[in-house]
């Protein structure tokens, strides 16, 4: 015979099981990750979405600063007229020319600073922190000293120049010497920070594959091109990225540099970026939708270079065959 439970009595396997505060309890735990992550996604749709769909909105008005509650609708009207503006277009091609003449050799100072550090020598905790030290110094601190340095009279820079007999140079008033003065003020600032970078990507480089290339007699320069940099892929289109974007919104050097010229980036516009002609048409000028429209020309030009890369890169990657 088998034992009958009491009247009234649950069942045992109802009291081993409990069920339904278990699904409960499983229930409110996959509510948990969603509240951590919560405030993140707060934060950025506060300052980052909002803003963006704003300026987008705005960029299809005519908005005043003085009068924000007067919102006109134009369209494309803003972006058709910077298509025909020369200042905009003058900004365009300063801030690719600026670019190109800090990023370049900014990444190649990066790629030598580091691959000095990576060298086993002595104090070399003290040569990576003096190799940050620009990134921490203060732009505004920097780009005062910079204007310093290459003044047209007094300057450090045109005394060098006088010596080795060349005559001085007005940098700041250049068509080219002002755009190559602001370029030494970014490389100045950003070659330490993107050789940290470098150098921690090389220190993952496993030390096997430079000891297999010393035994097949490959010189130091080929390990550095052979094992390297193929290492470096990663990190190098990482501070390529980060350089890009930096170029597009390079705004404080020039504003600094000027001086006196304001946002207007010198006499001539000689060295006005886009950054310079955004903040000069929004919070000179006042008008918030051409500035608007401006933000998101620059942010269509850094999507456009950024999808042409990966085009490419991905037609490089699967070979002419698989191209066509």
């Amino acid at each position: 015979m088998t034992d009958v439970p009491a009247h009234g009595a649950p069942p045992a396997t109802a009291l081993a099981t409990p069920e339904a505060p278990v699904r409960r309890a499983v229930r409110r735990g996959r509510w948990v990750p969603y509240g951590f992550v919560a405030p993140f996604f707060v934060l950025f749709g506060a300052f980052g979405l909002f803003p963006l769909l704003y300026t987008g909105w705005a960029s299809l008005h005519r908005v005043e600063l003085t009068s924000l509650d007067r919102w006109e609708w134009l369209g494309p009207g803003n972006y058709v007229r910077l298509a025909g503006d020369p200042f905009f277009w003058n900004a365009l091609g300063n801030t690719f020319v600026i670019g190109v003449l800090s990023t370049v050799p900014q990444l190649l100072l990066a790629l030598g600073v580091a691959h000095l550090l990576d060298v086993r020598l002595r104090g070399r905790a003290f040569f990576r922190v003096v190799a940050l030290a620009p990134y921490a110094t203060s732009v505004a601190a920097a780009t005062l000293v910079f204007a310093l340095l290459f003044g047209r009279d007094h300057g450090l820079v045109n005394w060098v120049l006088s010596v080795a007999g060349v005559g001085p140079v007005d940098w700041q008033n250049g068509p080219w010497a002002s755009k190559a003065a602001v370029s030494a003020i970014v490389v100045w600032r950003w070659t330490g920070y993107n050789a940290l970078v470098y150098l921690a990507a090389m220190q993952t480089v496993p030390r096997e594959l430079y000891e297999a290339a010393a035994l097949d007699g490959a010189s130091r320069w080929r390990q550095f091109v052979h094992v390297t940099l193929p290492g470096l892929r990663p990190a190098i289109v990482f501070t390529v990225v980060v350089s890009t974007i930096g170029a597009t919104q390079l705004f404080g050097e020039p504003l600094l540099f000027g001086a006196g010229a304001g946002a207007s980036g010198g006499a001539d516009h000689q060295f006005q970026t886009l950054g310079l002609y955004l903040y000069e048409q929004g919070w000179v000028n006042l008008h918030l939708g051409r500035a608007s429209a401006i933000a998101w020309v620059m942010l269509l030009i850094l999507l456009v270079v950024f999808g042409a890369a990966r085009l490419v890169r991905s037609r490089a990657a699967a070979g002419p065959g698989e191209a066509d």
